[in-house]
């Protein structure tokens, strides 16, 4: 059993930046993909990026790229993503998400993880 908690959300304004954290709580050593997804209000929910926990794989989608950095501490069993540059689009509850698995050099569809932490709000205002 994966447990997930994420915490770094906040407002800011627009070109800001904030750090998002996902402590993982797992008891094996078994290699996972990491994901962080956002959903914004009326809308789907979004894959934003992925790492692969025992490799060097991470993937973006096209929205954040440049802009978002996700790296992961495996002493400390936290996934980051980096946000910076933030523009009032990237408004969503950003939530950590897990499943024992390859990323397969994408972050992929919501449904293939099994494992989700509990939300996390991002704000930027204009």
């Amino acid at each position: 059993q994966v447990q997930l908690v994420e915490s770094g959300g906040g407002s800011v304004q627009a070109g800001g930046s904030l750090r998002l954290s996902c402590e993982v709580s797992e008891d094996t050593n078994k290699p996972y993909c990491m994901a962080w997804f956002r959903q914004a209000p009326g809308k789907e929910r979004e894959g934003v990026a992925a790492i692969y926990t025992h490799g060097d794989l991470s993937v973006y989608a096209d929205s954040v790229k440049g802009r978002f950095t996700i790296s992961q501490d495996n002493v400390e069993k936290t996934v980051y993503l980096q946000m910076k540059n933030l523009k009032p689009e990237d408004t969503a509850v950003y939530y950590c998400a897990a499943k024992a698995d390859y990323c397969y050099f994408q972050v992929g569809s919501s449904a293939t993880y099994p494992f989700w932490g509990q939300g996390t709000q991002v704000t930027v205002s204009s």
